[in-house]
Protein backbone atom coordinates (compact mmCIF):
# COMPACT_ATOMS: atom_id res chain seq x y z
CA UNK A 1 0.00 0.00 0.00
CA UNK A 2 1.32 3.47 -0.86
CA UNK A 3 0.75 5.90 2.03
CA UNK A 4 1.32 9.65 2.20
CA UNK A 5 1.70 11.13 5.66
CA UNK A 6 1.35 14.88 6.07
CA UNK A 7 3.28 15.99 9.14
CA UNK A 8 6.51 14.60 10.55
CA UNK A 9 6.04 15.29 14.23
CA UNK A 10 6.21 12.50 16.78
CA UNK A 11 3.01 10.85 15.58
CA UNK A 12 3.81 11.18 11.88
CA UNK A 13 7.33 9.81 12.31
CA UNK A 14 6.16 6.92 14.45
CA UNK A 15 3.34 6.08 12.04
CA UNK A 16 5.76 6.21 9.10
CA UNK A 17 8.14 3.78 10.75
CA UNK A 18 5.32 1.43 11.74
CA UNK A 19 4.07 1.38 8.15
CA UNK A 20 7.46 0.77 6.52
CA UNK A 21 8.21 -1.95 9.07
CA UNK A 22 4.96 -3.57 7.98
CA UNK A 23 6.12 -3.49 4.35
CA UNK A 24 4.26 -0.45 3.05
CA UNK A 25 5.65 2.26 0.77
CA UNK A 26 5.58 5.56 2.63
CA UNK A 27 6.18 9.19 1.73
CA UNK A 28 6.30 11.72 4.56
CA UNK A 29 5.58 15.34 3.72
CA UNK A 30 6.40 18.27 5.98
CA UNK A 31 7.03 21.97 5.54
CA UNK A 32 10.10 21.84 7.80
CA UNK A 33 13.08 19.76 6.61
CA UNK A 34 14.54 19.30 10.13
CA UNK A 35 11.33 17.45 11.06
CA UNK A 36 12.54 14.48 9.02
CA UNK A 37 15.28 13.88 11.62
CA UNK A 38 12.56 12.22 13.73
CA UNK A 39 12.36 9.39 11.20
CA UNK A 40 15.83 8.13 12.03
CA UNK A 41 18.78 7.68 9.72
CA UNK A 42 17.72 4.26 8.50
CA UNK A 43 14.20 5.25 7.44
CA UNK A 44 13.70 3.48 4.10
CA UNK A 45 10.70 5.55 2.97
CA UNK A 46 10.65 8.84 1.09
CA UNK A 47 10.44 12.39 2.37
CA UNK A 48 9.31 15.56 0.67
CA UNK A 49 9.27 19.19 1.71
CA UNK A 50 5.80 20.38 0.89
CA UNK A 51 2.40 21.43 2.06
CA UNK A 52 -0.40 18.89 2.16
CA UNK A 53 -3.02 21.47 1.26
CA UNK A 54 -1.16 22.49 -1.90
CA UNK A 55 -2.54 20.77 -4.99
CA UNK A 56 0.79 20.79 -6.85
CA UNK A 57 2.68 19.42 -3.83
CA UNK A 58 0.17 16.60 -3.51
CA UNK A 59 0.61 15.73 -7.19
CA UNK A 60 4.40 15.71 -6.76
CA UNK A 61 3.93 13.42 -3.74
CA UNK A 62 2.08 10.93 -5.92
CA UNK A 63 -1.35 11.32 -4.40
CA UNK A 64 -2.99 10.13 -7.61
CA UNK A 65 -1.65 6.62 -6.91
CA UNK A 66 -1.93 6.77 -3.10
CA UNK A 67 -3.90 4.08 -1.33
CA UNK A 68 -3.98 6.02 1.91
CA UNK A 69 -3.41 9.52 3.29
CA UNK A 70 -2.90 10.53 6.92
CA UNK A 71 -3.00 14.17 8.07
CA UNK A 72 -1.21 14.38 11.42
CA UNK A 73 0.08 17.95 11.75
CA UNK A 74 -0.51 19.99 14.90
CA UNK A 75 -3.21 22.06 13.17
CA UNK A 76 -6.81 20.87 13.03
CA UNK A 77 -7.74 23.21 10.18
CA UNK A 78 -4.84 22.13 8.03
CA UNK A 79 -5.48 18.46 8.74
CA UNK A 80 -9.17 18.78 7.92
CA UNK A 81 -8.52 20.67 4.70
CA UNK A 82 -5.82 18.26 3.50
CA UNK A 83 -7.96 15.24 4.36
CA UNK A 84 -10.91 16.64 2.46
CA UNK A 85 -8.76 17.35 -0.59
CA UNK A 86 -7.27 13.86 -0.49
CA UNK A 87 -10.66 12.23 -0.08
CA UNK A 88 -12.89 14.32 -2.32
CA UNK A 89 -10.55 15.73 -5.00
CA UNK A 90 -8.08 12.87 -5.40
CA UNK A 91 -10.40 10.05 -4.26
CA UNK A 92 -7.78 8.43 -2.02
CA UNK A 93 -9.47 5.26 -0.69
CA UNK A 94 -8.29 5.53 2.93
CA UNK A 95 -8.01 8.97 4.54
CA UNK A 96 -7.58 9.56 8.27
CA UNK A 97 -7.02 12.86 10.02
CA UNK A 98 -6.08 13.94 13.51
CA UNK A 99 -8.40 16.50 15.08
CA UNK A 100 -7.64 17.68 18.61
CA UNK A 101 -11.03 19.31 19.19
CA UNK A 102 -13.55 16.56 20.13
CA UNK A 103 -16.52 18.61 18.91
CA UNK A 104 -14.96 19.08 15.51
CA UNK A 105 -14.05 15.38 15.42
CA UNK A 106 -17.71 14.48 15.86
CA UNK A 107 -18.76 16.97 13.19
CA UNK A 108 -16.30 15.74 10.60
CA UNK A 109 -17.01 12.10 11.36
CA UNK A 110 -20.68 12.84 10.69
CA UNK A 111 -19.60 14.25 7.33
CA UNK A 112 -17.78 11.04 6.46
CA UNK A 113 -14.21 11.94 7.41
CA UNK A 114 -12.32 9.39 9.48
CA UNK A 115 -10.98 11.43 12.38
CA UNK A 116 -8.97 10.57 15.46
CA UNK A 117 -8.96 12.88 18.46
CA UNK A 118 -5.93 12.39 20.74
CA UNK A 119 -7.81 14.52 23.26
CA UNK A 120 -10.60 11.96 23.49
CA UNK A 121 -8.27 8.96 23.43
CA UNK A 122 -5.90 10.48 26.01
CA UNK A 123 -8.68 11.45 28.39
CA UNK A 124 -10.13 7.94 28.20
CA UNK A 125 -6.75 6.35 28.97
CA UNK A 126 -6.26 8.70 31.94
CA UNK A 127 -9.78 7.90 33.16
CA UNK A 128 -9.21 4.16 32.84
CA UNK A 129 -5.88 4.26 34.66
CA UNK A 130 -7.11 6.55 37.43
CA UNK A 131 -10.24 4.50 38.06
CA UNK A 132 -8.51 1.13 37.80
CA UNK A 133 -10.23 0.13 34.57
CA UNK A 134 -7.00 -0.10 32.57
CA UNK A 135 -5.31 -3.45 32.15
CA UNK A 136 -2.09 -3.69 34.17
CA UNK A 137 1.14 -4.92 32.62
CA UNK A 138 1.73 -8.62 33.18
CA UNK A 139 -1.87 -9.39 34.14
Amino acid sequence: MYVIIMGCGRVGARLANLLVDAGHEVLVMDTSPPAFDRLGRSFPGSTMVGNGIDHDDLIRAGIERADAFAAVTQGDNRNIMAAQVAKHVFKVPHVVTRIYDPIRQDTYQALGLDAISPTVIGAQVFFDMLTGNAPRGGE
